[in-house]
Order: C-alpha cells, then structure tokens, then sequence
C-alpha cells in the first residue's frame, strides 16, 4: 500500500512513467492472464453446474420422503376416523337395542 501511495503522491513525470510501462506491458501481460483466467472460470462454471443438479436430485428425493409421508399420515388418519366412526356407531346400536337405558 506504500508503494501506491507514494505513486500518488508523485509528480506528472511518475505518472507519466506509470502510464507508459502498463500500455507496453499489458499486451504480454494480458494474454498470459486471460490464458490462467479461462480455465479457473471454467472450472468456476462446471462446479456451478454440478452443484445445480446434485441440488436438483436432493431436492426431488426431499420432495419424494415428504409425499411418502403424507400419504402414509393420510391414510392412518382415515383408518382412526373409520375406528372412531365404527366405535361410536356400535355404541349407538347398543344403546339402542337395550332401550337407553344405563346399569
């Protein structure tokens, strides 16, 4: 950070200097750069990509595991409905067959 202070800090000749050395060296750097950059963006991309569709699949198998349980919740709440239902409609017909009344 030093070094980019005292640039700043300079007179127009070291800025002058500054600019000269980077329009002569940035067609060598360049290059050289973009040559490293492309790769690592492209891995950058493919891990994106992966990632993505592993997601998708934990995703759909969540998606999955939760219908598994709704349906199996459903159907144990319908049979303790019908339970429920046989259990209070047995109790009517005794009632019933032995005239309302109680022991």
């Amino acid at each position: 950070m030093g070094l980019l202070d005292n640039a700043l800090k300079g007179t127009v000749l070291t800025g002058l200097a500054i600019g000269i050395g980077a329009a002569v060296l940035a067609p060598v750097i360049l290059p050289v750069l973009a040559g490293v950059a492309k790769p690592l963006a492209k891995a950058a991309m493919k891990s994106g990509i992966m990632l993505y569709n592993k997601g998708k699949e934990v995703l759909a198998e969540a998606g999955e595991v939760t219908e598994d349980l709704w349906a199996e919740a459903k159907t144990e709440a319908e049979a303790e409905m019908e339970e429920e239902v046989e259990t209070v409609t047995i109790d009517q017909t005794e009632e019933a067959k032995s005239g309302g009344q109680t022991s």
